[in-house]
């Protein structure tokens, strides 16, 4: 078996890695290229350039990097329509991969698109786009397949593989220990994002929102994990916007880090999932080039944006965006999770059925039905 794969930054590198460990099971000697990050390549995949050139956000940003975001593009269609491998597997990123997509479909390549996009949140004209695209869509969440069935777009429901690898069960005290952290501290974890662009606008307002914390509650600890490659970018801030504050940065390790939290100042994005499996009640915050947010805010279609609300179909957890996300407010929204445990109890034992309703062995099922795609069912 030989595919091509296209994950465009840290979470799509994460649910790439997922999946490819599902296919090797099925097809030992799988051949795997394209685009990717540290996961897939774990698993042998053949990165021919790195996931972070797509890790782009935002119009105004993709923008300044339009024309190397498009020569990647041009340059590995042209590879693979040489080369035509069994399918291609665009991984979330829809704005690189559906027009990628729709190329080598046009041409008789078999495509599948993981993660459905978010048409029923944001931009709902990708469903056309889609039904030009993708010969199949591997969906997240269950409400998901119907939608797309009205725009004629086959799709299979097959979970979210972080519900079959995040225990319902968060390891809180190992996580703890392995962080060097008291089992009676309060801690507030801190992920401000996994693109430049998140850092460059959110990390600011997080670390102002821990020093604002800091002063008000002077046992907190603060952990800031940092996908790789963006401490350098990060370091000088502390000095700026949170200085003598404590803060632990560290090299990844996200899950441990909210197995081990109270609470988590989050920014928008598959981290509020993971953080709701991990049952820790958040605040929800995104900041943005002011242009690309007008335009994001006329597109979208309900009033929630982060994914556990958008889940749970109420604002279970506080969403500050933009002006909103500003160091008071959201200081204030972070004490009060931490000043309510019966609030917390009641956050959890949700988050607990959201997770169960998750969990579907993501890894087999979406390789049982790539496999019948390819007519090796």
């Amino acid at each position: 078996m030989n595919l091509a794969l296209v994950a465009g930054e840290a979470s799509g590198d994460l649910l790439a890695g997922l999946l490819l460990a599902g296919l090797k099971q099925r097809w030992p000697d799988l051949r795997a290229a394209g685009i990717g990050g540290r996961h897939m390549v774990a698993l042998g995949f053949q990165a021919w350039w790195p996931h972070d050139k797509l890790a782009v956000r935002g119009y105004v940003e993709v923008l300044r990097h339009y024309r190397e975001i498009s020569g990647i593009r041009n340059a590995l269609a042209d590879r693979l329509l040489r080369e035509r491998p069994d399918a291609f597997i665009g991984v979330d990123a829809p704005d690189f991969n559906l027009g990628l997509e729709a190329r080598l479909k046009a041409a008789g390549i078999t495509t599948i698109h993981f993660v459905c996009p978010s048409v029923w949140a944001w931009r709902g004209g990708r469903a056309k786009r889609m039904a030009r695209s993708a010969d199949h869509v591997l969906c997240l969440f269950p409400f998901e397949p119907p939608l797309l069935a009205r725009h004629g777009i086959a799709a299979t429901y097959v979970g979210h593989p972080l519900a079959d690898v995040i225990p319902l069960e968060p390891p809180r005290a190992a996580a703890r220990k392995a962080l060097d952290l008291a089992p009676d501290a309060a801690v507030v974890a801190l992920l401000p994002g996994s693109r430049r662009s998140e850092i460059e606008h959110i990390a600011p307002v997080f670390l102002a929102t821990a020093a604002r914390m800091a002063r008000l509650r002077p046992a907190l600890r603060f952990l800031l994990p940092l996908v790789p490659g963006l401490r350098a970018m990060t370091e000088p801030m502390l000095g700026r916007h949170a200085p003598g504050v404590r803060i632990d940065l560290l090299d990844g390790r996200s899950h441990e880090a909210l197995a081990a939290c109270d609470v988590t100042l989050i920014a928008s994005g598959t981290a509020t999932l993971e953080a709701a499996l991990f049952k820790r009640p958040m605040v929800i915050a995104y900041r943005m080039n002011a242009l690309s947010w007008q335009m994001m805010k006329r597109m979208a279609y309900q009033p929630w944006v982060g994914l556990p609300n958008i889940l749970c179909r109420e604002f279970v957890v506080p969403e500050r965006l933009q002006g909103e996300a500003e160091p008071e407010r959201l200081a204030a929204d972070v004490l009060a999770w931490l000043d309510a445990p019966a609030r917390r109890e009641a956050l959890a034992a949700r988050f607990v059925e959201l997770h169960q309703l998750l969990r579907r062995d993501t890894a087999r099922c979406a390789t049982d039905a790539i496999a019948q795609v390819l007519g090796q069912a």
